[in-house]
């Protein structure tokens, strides 16, 4: 069944040029995003798409590199949340894109225009998500007037996690893992909450 899920000489043309399989630039994500959307119509409940490389990590070359990154997987992601919607998933499906932690907002490696960077900031950064009962179309948060720290409904793992649990319509206090001979939980209940403005 694995073999068959990444088999893509049955879809379209239009399909492949969708997810930019078609355009060396975005070939490489694309074919892992629409592999990603049939391994979720085979029944797949957890799909991770990676990139290839880091091409995310902008230490250096920040004005070259990170134009290169978004134009990678713009175009894919984009069509994965389109075809997810256009074959009826998307309402069971959560899509969520992001990764660890996000860009300072101060210049990074000052020897020259094109050496530039941007090192980790763990207090402000952005992901997004589509489907599965999350509110469409809606910005939540916001940061200092610098971009360094997030400063208006701030979502921390936990938070998050918890309204993860909530759209997955699991119970987070019936699931736990043993660790050290003690049962630990997923998703601590005392210290989280569903984000509610999140919801569709």
């Amino acid at each position: 069944a694995a073999v068959e899920a990444m088999d893509l000489s049955g879809e379209t043309e239009e399909t492949k040029k969708l997810y930019g399989i078609d355009r060396p630039e975005t070939k490489d994500f694309g074919t892992r995003c629409l592999i990603a959307r049939r391994m979720v119509e085979r029944g797949v409940r957890f799909v991770q798409v990676f990139t290839q490389n880091q091409f995310w990590d902008h230490h250096g070359s920040i004005l070259k590199s990170l134009p290169n990154a978004c134009m990678k997987v713009d175009q894919p992601s984009a069509a994965l949340v389109t075809d997810l919607k256009r074959r009826g998933l998307i309402d069971e499906t959560i899509v969520h894109w992001g990764g660890e932690m996000g860009r300072l907002p101060v210049i990074q490696n000052d020897t020259g225009k094109q050496n530039i960077g941007r090192d980790h900031n763990t207090y402000g950064f952005t992901q997004w998500v589509a489907g599965g009962g999350f509110k469409g179309g809606y910005v939540h948060g916001a940061t200092d007037d610098f971009s360094h720290k997030a400063v208006e409904d701030i979502v921390n793992h936990y938070d998050y996690h918890h309204t993860l649990f909530h759209l997955f319509g699991l119970d987070p206090e019936g699931l736990y893992f043993e660790h050290n001979g003690q049962k630990r939980r997923l998703v601590q209940t005392d210290q989280s909450k569903v984000i509610t403005k999140l919801l569709a």
